[in-house]
C-alpha cells in the first residue's frame, strides 16, 4: 500500500512536475548534443519554458487569494483606529498596523515567484532575439551554421592569424619568385612559337663559322708548279 501510494502521489498529484522534469532533459540535451545552431536555440526556450513552469507551480496556493490585503486585514482601515490622549484633545488621530496571524497569511498567494518569472520571460525573449542575430551573422559570414564546420573554419582562420611575420614574408617571396619564372617560361614559349625557323638558320651559322680552314694538300702544290725547260 505504501507503494501504491508514493506512485500515485508522484504521478497524480504532482505530475506537472514530472512534465517539467521531462521538459527539462529535453531542453538540455538539445543544447548539448545537437550540433545545428538553431536547434540549440530551441532547446534553450524549452529549458527556459520548463524552469519558469516549475517556480510558477511551486507557488500555487489552494483557496488563496492575490496578494493584496482584504478589507477586513487592512493596517490602515478605520478598525484600527485607536483614540490616544492627543486624540482626546481633538488634535490628532493615529493609526496602528495589524499584525497578520499565520493562518491569515496562508490565504495569499506569494507574488515572489511570479514576479521572477515576469523578468524571466522579459529575459528570455531578449536572449532568443540576441542569439538568432548573432546565428544570422554568422551564416552570413562563413556560410553555413553547423558547429563542427565553424570550428573548422575557425581553426584555419587561427592558423593563419597566429603564423609570423617573417614566415609570412618568406612565404611572399617564394611566391614571388615561382611567378616570375612561370612568367619567363610563358615568355619564351611565345617567342620560340611565333619564330620557329630563326633558330635552325642561326645554329647553321655559327657551325660553318666554327669550321676551319683546311690547308692546301702536296698534290695541289705540284700540279701548280711549271716544269723546268729543258
Amino acid at each position: 500500500m505504501e507503494g501504491g501510494s508514493l506512485i500515485s502521489e508522484l504521478f497524480l498529484e504532482r505530475l506537472n512536475y514530472c512534465i517539467y522534469v521531462v521538459l527539462l532533459l529535453i531542453g538540455l540535451w538539445a543544447m548539448l548534443a545537437k550540433r545545428n545552431l538553431v536547434k540549440k536555440l530551441i532547446g534553450m526556450s524549452i529549458f527556459q519554458t520548463a524552469i519558469i513552469l516549475f517556480y510558477v507551480s511551486i507557488a500555487v496556493k489552494k483557496d488563496a487569494t492575490i496578494p493584496i490585503y482584504l478589507a477586513e486585514h487592512d493596517p490602515h482601515g478605520s478598525h484600527s483606529k485607536v483614540v490616544t490622549e492627543q486624540n482626546a484633545t481633538g488634535k490628532q488621530d493615529t493609526y496602528h498596523p495589524v499584525e497578520l496571524k499565520p493562518e491569515t497569511v496562508k490565504g495569499y498567494a506569494n507574488p515572489l515567484p511570479h514576479v521572477l518569472m515576469l523578468t524571466a520571460i522579459v529575459v528570455g525573449v531578449a536572449t532568443l532575439g540576441l542569439a538568432l542575430a548573432l546565428t544570422q551573422r554568422i551564416y552570413q559570414g562563413y556560410g553555413t551554421i553547423e558547429e563542427d564546420e565553424l570550428l573548422d573554419k575557425l581553426d584555419r582562420a587561427d592558423e593563419r592569424a597566429s603564423q609570423s611575420p617573417i614566415v609570412k614574408e618568406k612565404r611572399n617571396a617564394q611566391r614571388r619568385k615561382s611567378t616570375q619564372r612561370a612568367k619567363a617560361k610563358a615568355a619564351t614559349g611565345s617567342v620560340t612559337e611565333s619564330n620557329p625557323a630563326a633558330k635552325p638558320s642561326s645554329v647553321t651559322k655559327g657551325k660553318k663559322k666554327a669550321q676551319p680552314k683546311k690547308s692546301p694538300s702536296k698534290s695541289s702544290a705540284t700540279k701548280a708548279k711549271p716544269k723546268p725547260k729543258s
